[in-house]
């Protein structure tokens, strides 16, 4: 997904229901009936298609038969009035059955607009425009729509998708079975969850939003799903510092875990960190490797810790800890977690600790944020990930209530989860991060805002935002090949947003 990092992109997530309760007030609070509504939608259809293709001559329109195919028809019916050569298909050939959608095949009919027949293969066009399945598709196309989506796929013009990609679960970002991939997407009045998660941003192209002119008061109306997570939102989690701050001001990150071989994984935490301003940041790790990361980053404090008696005198000192980059599951992983578990303090717990309060359940303190990747939260949920994945706003919420702490549930549309009501989008997403070290850069990043005061799920959602952004930032130079360590000049320069 290509995500426009602007004012105008909207701020809320809507799930299916509310969408639809969307649509409901909008005829019955304001007048704006549901065939006026498709053809707002149609219309801002062609609109986008004469922007971004304009010398698209030869369209095909792919409709099925509920609503989302009734926009369809009216793009349909636009492009032929605008003397667009079009190739509508409909799934064997069926016909509308909603009303809405029946009027507008009707008035696609009242301009001799005709059928295509389907033999497998689309004709050579310019462009095709996806209406085949809107936002209830709950199961996976099959039969003649899962060959139309197949026949879309294989050829080689670019995709618009209307509302989402067909195929597409707007709920969960989920794909049942075979979905479409849109080179762009066109969202109508408000923005799906399930197109920023999952195999959503693999799959929409370049999003787009159409409120189709809803009046802002109706949003007011509904409560969303979720907050999409924008670059404007870091100022104000990262106002100007004060002049006569000092190193004390901004708090003391301990950094726990680096067993045998994995002194990596502690280094790359601390410096993330130490990058996003925290003012001290300690490692304590096995002490094969103190030489190595104080060579590296002298910056950072570093002792070689043998037992969880070494970590008494580091812990009186830290304001938060973050622990499990490189952590292992060894008896000296065990003891070190349960040593940092006990103490209370704020802590921010990755990679093996995960792996480790999967086996057994200890007593968290009260500022904790977990981090887990889809296997790892499944691991703590006792479910396969291929079930995580499958729905995975269900699986944040589950962790965040089960452990009572803010969940980062990573991957492709990071969501923070800090409550029932209280679930964050992150809309950024780039596949160079998809590399060893990344994971453990974000949880530095999470534990050296929560040293500087921002609640556990402000300094969540703010580390997950800077992450992505550092991400996108540092894959302009190529998203093969990109390293975890590659981040930290881009995060310097995120966390100083102006």
């Amino acid at each position: 997904m290509h995500y426009v990092q602007n004012a105008s992109f909207p701020d809320l997530a809507y799930s299916v229901a509310q969408a639809r309760e969307l649509d409901r007030l909008a005829g019955a609070s304001f007048e704006l009936p549901g065939a006026l509504l498709m053809e707002r939608a149609g219309a801002a259809a062609v609109a986008l298609i004469r922007t971004l293709f304009p010398l698209a001559q030869r369209i095909a329109v792919v409709c099925g038969t509920g609503n989302n195919g009734g926009d369809g028809y009216v793009v349909a019916r636009l492009l032929a009035e605008a003397r667009r050569e079009v190739f509508l298909y409909a799934p064997d050939q069926a016909l509308p059955t909603s009303g809405e959608a029946v009027q507008a095949w009707a008035e696609w009919q009242a301009v001799d607009g005709q059928m295509s027949v389907f033999d497998g293969h689309l004709a050579e066009v310019d462009l095709v425009v996806d209406a085949l399945f809107g936002i209830g598709l709950t199961r996976a196309p099959q039969d003649q729509y899962a060959a139309l989506i197949n026949a879309i796929n294989a050829q080689s013009a670019p995709v618009l998708a209307l509302d989402l990609p067909s195929g597409l679960n707007a709920d969960s970002g989920a794909t049942p079975g075979v979905a479409v991939q849109a080179d762009y997407t066109l969202s109508f009045i408000g923005l799906k969850k399930g197109l920023l998660t999952g195999r959503g941003p693999g799959l929409v192209g370049h999003l787009r939003v159409d409120d189709l002119g809803l009046p802002a008061v109706l949003f007011a109306c509904v409560p969303a799903a979720a907050k999409v997570l924008k670059a404007e939102q870091l100022a104000h989690w990262l106002p100007r510092r004060a002049r006569d701050a000092n190193k004390g001001s901004f708090g003391h990150v301990l950094v726990v875990g680096g067993d045998e071989g994995y002194g990596g994984a502690v280094r790359l935490a601390a410096e993330a960190a130490a990058r996003v301003g925290a003012g001290l940041v300690s490692v304590a790790t096995r002490p094969a490797h103190v030489a190595p990361i104080l060579t590296a980053r002298p910056e950072l404090m570093v002792r070689g810790v043998s037992g969880p008696g070494d970590l008494d005198a580091l812990l009186d000192k830290a304001t938060v800890v973050v622990v499990g980059p490189g952590l292992g599951q060894s008896a000296w992983s065990q003891t070190l977690l349960a040593a940092v578990t006990e103490r209370g303090l704020p802590i921010v717990m990755d990679a093996d600790a995960l792996n480790l309060l999967a086996q057994s359940a200890c007593v968290l303190p009260e500022h904790v944020v977990i981090t887990p990747h889809p296997g790892e939260a499944a691991r703590l949920l006792d479910m396969s990930t291929a079930a995580v994945q499958a729905d995975r706003f269900v699986a944040a919420h589950q962790l965040a209530e089960y452990f009572q702490a803010t969940v980062v549930l990573k991957g492709a549309g990071t969501l923070v989860c800090d409550g029932p009501q209280s679930l964050s989008i992150c809309p950024i997403a780039t596949p160079g991060l998809a590399t060893g070290g990344t994971g453990d850069v974000l949880a530095g990043c999470i534990g050296g805002l929560l040293a500087q005061g921002l609640s556990a799920a402000d300094a969540a959602r703010a580390a997950v935002l800077l992450h992505a952004l550092a991400g996108v930032a540092a894959a302009k130079e190529g998203e093969r090949g990109l390293l975890a360590g590659d981040l930290m000049p881009y995060l310097r320069r995120m966390v100083n947003p102006g």
